[in-house]
C-alpha cells in the first residue's frame, strides 16, 4: 500500500506515504503528517505527498526548528550576500519579532495558518485592547523577511514550498515622494553655496546617484576629461555607528553616469580647492582619497548629511523635500525632458526599466501625450510639405 488515511480526531487525521524499502531491514518506510481539516482536506495531502514521492521531491519532517534556521539564514546568506543595511534590518526584525514568535516551530511544520495569526497579532486590530500594535509598513516588512528566508529554504531543498505564499502581507498607504522644479533645484544649491555640502547636493540632483553611492566615492571614480563616473562603491553606517563600504547592491548599480559640464566644472573647482587645502597642510591629494570627506579623509557620516539637508530646505520653505527627493528630482526633470526610460534607468542603476516605470507613473501619462502631439505633427508638416511639392 502506497499510502494511507487515519482518523485522529472530530476533525484531525494522519497521512502515511510509503517513500520505500529501509535498504539495511528491508521494511518499508513510511512518512507521516498530521492533517487538520475534513477527510477531503486529508486526501488531497495524500495526494500531494504520493506526487512529492514519485517526483523525488519529497521532505522528510525535520526536527530543525524555525529559529535555528533563521540563524543559519542571516549568518550564511544575508551577512554574506546582502548590503550591510539591509542584513541588520533582517537581522533586526527576525531577532526581535519572528524568532520570539514563530522560532519554536519546526521549519517543515510551519503553516501558513501560524503566518497569518503572526500578523494578526502584531498589527493593532489583531490586539485585545487595540493598543501598542505595528503599523502595516512594519508587519509587511516583516512578512518581506519571512518570505525571503523561507524562499532560500525552498532552493535549498529544506522545505517544499513557501508557507508565506499563501499568506497575503498587510497593505499600506505608501510614502508619496515629491520632487523639485528646476526652480526648486536652483533655491537649494544657492542656498548650499558657500556650505561644506554645496558639492555634494550639487552632483546629487545632477546625477540621481544615491546617498551611499556619493559618500564612497574616490577621485579615481571620476574621469574630468570624459565627463564621466564609474559607480562601483557604496558606504554604509550600521546602527553601532561603523562605517561599511562595499560594491552596490546589484550588478545594474555598478554603472557609468555621465556628467554635464557644469556638474565637470564643479569637481574641477572642488579638486583645485582640496589640492590647496592639502597642500597648506604638507600632504597632497591622492586618486584613492575620498572626494566627500574631512580634511583627514574620514568618510562623512550619512545622517549628518542628510540633516544638513532637511535644515537647508526648510530654510528656503521647502518642508517635506528629502534628500533622496534629488533622485526623484533628477529622474522626473529628465522624463519631461523627452529623454528615454531606459536611460534614465541606466543612469538610476534601477535593476529594470519596468521599476522606472513604475517608480514614475505619474510623469509617463504626460510624456505620452507629448509624443502623441508630435506625432501627430510631424504627420501634419510631411503631409503638408508634399502637397507643396506637388504644385511645382
Amino acid at each position: 500500500m502506497r499510502g494511507y488515511i487515519r482518523r485522529r480526531g472530530e476533525r484531525s487525521y494522519s497521512v502515511a506515504v510509503s517513500t520505500g524499502r529501509d535498504p539495511t531491514s528491508g521494511k518499508y518506510r513510511y512518512l507521516w503528517e498530521g492533517v487538520r481539516g475534513t477527510r477531503k482536506d486529508a486526501e488531497r495531502r495524500l495526494s500531494e505527498l504520493l506526487s512529492q514521492v514519485d517526483n523525488g521531491t519529497v521532505i522528510r519532517p525535520s526536527k530543525t526548528t524555525l529559529a535555528e534556521y533563521l540563524e543559519t539564514w542571516l549568518r550564511e546568506y544575508v551577512w554574506a550576500e546582502l548590503a550591510p543595511r539591509t542584513a541588520e534590518g533582517y537581522e533586526l526584525v527576525v531577532r526581535r519579532h519572528l524568532m520570539p514568535a514563530l522560532g519554536q516551530i519546526a521549519l517543515t511544520g510551519l503553516k501558513p495558518e501560524h503566518i497569518q495569526r503572526y500578523q494578526s497579532e502584531k498589527l493593532s486590530c489583531g490586539r485585545a485592547d487595540g493598543k501598542g500594535g505595528l503599523s502595516p509598513r512594519t508587519v509587511r516588512h516583516h512578512y518581506m523577511a519571512l518570505h525571503a528566508a523561507l524562499e532560500r529554504a525552498v532552493k535549498m531543498g529544506l522545505v517544499v514550498r513557501n508557507a508565506a505564499d499563501a499568506v497575503s502581507p498587510p497593505r499600506f498607504q505608501r510614502h508619496q515622494w515629491q520632487s523639485l522644479s528646476e526652480f526648486g533645484v536652483g533655491s537649494v544649491l544657492e542656498a548650499a553655496r558657500g556650505t561644506p555640502y554645496y558639492v555634494l547636493f550639487y552632483q546629487a540632483l545632477y546625477t540621481g546617484m544615491r546617498r551611499s553611492e556619493l559618500l564612497a566615492l574616490r577621485w579615481c571614480d571620476v574621469d574630468l576629461v570624459l565627463g564621466r563616473i564609474q559607480v562601483t562603491r557604496s558606504l554604509h553606517q550600521l546602527r553601532g555607528g561603523e562605517v561599511v563600504i562595499r560594491s552596490p547592491k546589484s550588478e545594474r548599480s555598478r554603472r557609468p553616469v555621465s556628467l554635464p559640464p557644469s556638474a565637470i566644472a564643479v569637481f574641477q573647482e572642488e579638486r583645485e580647492r582640496q589640492r590647496r587645502e592639502r597642500a597648506a597642510l604638507g600632504l597632497e591629494l591622492n586618486e584613492d582619497d575620498l572626494i566627500f570627506a574631512d580634511l583627514e579623509g574620514r568618510p562623512l557620516r550619512p545622517d549628518t548629511v542628510t540633516h544638513a539637508w532637511v535644515k537647508l530646505v526648510r530654510r528656503i520653505g521647502l518642508r517635506g523635500i528629502r534628500l533622496h527627493d534629488a533622485r526623484h528630482t533628477h529622474a522626473s526633470l529628465m522624463l519631461k525632458q523627452g529623454v528615454h526610460p531606459k536611460i534614465v534607468q541606466e543612469r538610476l542603476g534601477h535593476a529594470s526599466i519596468q521599476v522606472t516605470l513604475d517608480t514614475y507613473s505619474h510623469v509617463v501619462p504626460g510624456l505620452q501625450e507629448a509624443a502623441a502631439a508630435g506625432f501627430d505633427k510631424m504627420i501634419s508638416t510631411s503631409a503638408t510639405k508634399e502637397a507643396a511639392e506637388s504644385r511645382y
